[in-house]
């Protein structure tokens, strides 16, 4: 039998849960940016386009998108624990595998690995968090989950920038395989706080039972949330840098750092989310619909081009505390919305939603990149993000009388 959100533990084995969980989602954001960071690398070394380096990440996330689909079945079928060590050993692999590529389809092979290494993140963790953690602190939780991400990619420049101006681009990606073998062993070595038990199929041993959760229409909903929300994001990760080089003539040092501070902004958003959330928790979806609307407003002004390049940093910063600020009523809202028994299941679904618009976004507006439409990249991906806050109400509303 899987037991769900105990009703206390003593705080620190839930601390440990939630710190271990959250070192392991740190190095799933992490693998996001190990290949849109050395994008002008690449573009120099094999003499690629915006398209072409947009299409790295539409394999990377098509190959994450596909495996988190599926995940969720089998870690509800063999536990979260050991597919969570796989998943570490592979991304390794993958890193090492862009850091000896010596042509175009060495990138794609090592993105593949990239993708498929980070497709069992969401269903794991939550998973976990979901059994471990006690059931007046799961909202804590997830602001926890969703901050230690965000530090993630907030590393990710740092690390692999400051390892390539050491030395060269291929080191930053030993660099960062090593780093996620480092984690392999301390979670091998913690690996008691992270058993999660297997769901058990006994009474509903059919194929039809157990994809049941597919015919829930508020799970489509959360589905094309994610999707809606994360092609915003995959904007920001992929092009804000070249983005705001073009536009106001900033360094690469300088536009690197606002990436670096857009994730910090929503880490520190996450931390605050958790308190909203926690406040709130019968209306998610209204506070991740407010938050959006805000980030849209902000995304849009970045894009309109009327601010210097100090402001338009400034505020693109800020665009990322208000997504971070709604993420933890996201997971809420997203919760609310599981059928019992169904975690694994449910969140690889919902969560291949981000792994879709992360695929396609870079395809779309690689191409608007090509044609130097800058300003129109940042104003198109603040529109994506209002059709999120539609789609975020819609969930909230079919959650009710779910």
């Amino acid at each position: 039998m899987t037991t769900l959100n105990p009703a206390s533990n003593p705080w620190r084995d839930d601390a440990a849960v939630i710190g271990l969980v959250g070192i392991a989602h740190a190095s799933s954001h992490f693998s996001h940016l190990l290949l849109p960071l050395m994008f002008p690398v690449f573009m120099r070394t094999f003499g690629l386009s915006y398209s072409e380096l947009g299409f790295l990440m539409t394999v990377f996330f098509v190959v994450s998108g596909m495996g988190q689909a599926s995940a969720g079945f089998v870690v509800d079928r063999f536990g979260a624990r050991p597919i969570l060590f796989g998943s570490l050993v592979v991304m390794a692999l993958g890193a090492l595998t862009v850091a000896a590529a010596q042509s175009y389809g060495g990138l794609m092979l090592g993105a593949a690995f990239l993708g498929l290494g980070n497709c069992t993140f969401h269903p794991v963790d939550f998973t976990i968090l979901n059994q471990k953690v006690s059931a007046p602190r799961l909202g804590y939780a997830f602001s926890a989950h969703g901050l230690t991400g965000n530090l993630g990619w907030a590393l990710a420049p740092v690390f692999m920038v400051g390892l390539s101006t050491a030395f060269d681009w291929r080191t930053a990606y030993v660099g960062a395989a090593f780093m996620f073998l480092a984690i392999f062993v301390l979670l091998l070595w913690q690996r008691e706080f992270l058993h999660a038990d297997v769901v058990d199929h006994k009474q509903s041993a059919n194929s039809v039972s157990t994809l049941a959760f597919l015919k829930i229409p508020v799970v489509w909903w959360c589905f094309s949330f994610f999707l809606l929300s994360t092609m915003t994001l995959a904007v920001v990760q992929s092009f804000s840098v070249s983005i705001l080089q073009a536009m106001h003539n900033v360094t690469f040092e300088a536009a690197t750092f606002t990436l670096t501070a857009y994730m910090l902004c929503a880490a520190a958003g996450m931390f605050l989310g958790g308190f909203v959330a926690a406040r709130w928790p019968r209306h998610s979806d209204k506070v991740v619909a407010s938050c959006m609307t805000i980030a849209a407003l902000f995304m849009a002004l970045c894009g309109s081009g009327i601010f210097d390049a100090t402001t338009t940093m400034t505020i693109l910063a800020a665009t990322g505390l208000a997504i971070g600020v709604g993420g933890p009523s996201r997971d809420m809202m997203i919760k609310k919305a599981t059928p019992k028994g169904a975690t694994g299941r449910v969140y690889g679904m919902v969560y291949s939603g981000l792994d879709v618009g992360f695929a396609i976004s870079p395809l779309i507006f690689g191409l608007f990149m090509d044609r130097g439409w800058y300003g129109a990249t940042l104003l198109g991906a603040a529109l994506v993000l209002l059709f999120s806050v539609l789609v975020a109400l819609g969930v909230g509303r079919r959650t009710v009388h779910a």
